[in-house]
């Protein structure tokens, strides 16, 4: 079954070609990542699915309605949630009150946010914490916490909007790498436990190779290797232009001796 179906997306800034004809599909409860060098055009097509950017051509059709072009706020009614390379969090706000927040703009009662948004909600976002393992922090403002527990947060938060499509910029960006670990686990199973589909960029290749179901590699804002991790990893055209790399030899070393 198809969750999400991108055909043909490009997009041009002037001369440079940003992304060029990049397709593929998405099916519920599956992790997709995209990968490749800076200048790859993996934020191009990342913005262009979620409606930051319009594409010159192409089609991003979600559960068979087309949603190619829309504004973020639209795309995000049809269920499609986000997280942010930098997490996006009220920190004068408790950690609760973050993730009641996003379940009154799910409701539309915006305009309770100020009359009563502390009594809104509650259970719900207890619930949601409790599912990213944060609950016990509910009471505390957010810019108490580490930064990978407000990573955390910011998932409970993306979840409240009950999404079936999940975009994550570099979801681990800033994080230690037990850290790292940690929140691609608790993603992979609620993607699963929900059949949400999660389609994410990411720099570290353990967390990609750890738990990605399947791999989009971009170069030149073309896809150049698509497929399983193994298959990924094998690919000698993908180890030339990228894995190759030292810094991504070394990860791969490292995977290699973690997992055998």
């Amino acid at each position: 079954m198809t969750l999400l179906r991108v055909e043909g997306l490009s997009k041009r800034f002037g001369g440079v070609v940003a992304a060029r004809d990049v397709s593929f599909d998405l099916g519920p409860g599956e992790m997709l990542a995209i990968i490749g060098p800076n200048g790859a055009g993996k934020s191009t097509t990342f913005n262009m699915v979620g409606g930051q950017l319009r594409p010159d051509s192409g089609r991003v059709v979600l559960e068979g309605a087309e949603i190619t072009g829309r504004p973020p706020r639209a795309v995000c009614r049809l269920g499609v949630g986000r997280t942010f390379q930098v997490a996006q969090t009220f920190l004068s706000m408790s950690v609760a009150q973050n993730v009641q927040m996003a379940l009154i703009a799910r409701a539309g009662r915006t305009r309770d946010l100020f009359a009563q948004a502390d009594a809104l909600y509650r259970d719900g976002a207890l619930a949601l914490l409790d599912r990213v393992g944060m609950r016990s922090e509910a009471d505390r403002p957010i810019g108490e916490l580490a930064y990978g527990d407000v990573k955390r947060v910011e998932l409970a938060v993306a979840l409240a909007a009950s999404p079936r499509l999940l975009l994550m910029d570099e979801p681990t960006a800033g994080m230690a790498p037990r850290e790292r670990a940690g929140l691609m686990q608790l993603t992979a199973s609620i993607a699963r436990e929900r059949s949400i589909g999660v389609l994410f960029t990411e720099h570290d290749m353990d967390a990609v190779f750890a738990h990605a179901d399947r791999i989009l590699v971009l170069v030149r804002g073309e896809i150049i290797a698509a497929g399983t991790p193994e298959e990924v990893r094998a690919d000698e055209q993908v180890k030339r232009v990228y894995l190759g790399t030292t810094g991504h030899r070394a990860a791969l070393r490292a995977r290699k001796a973690t997992h055998g």
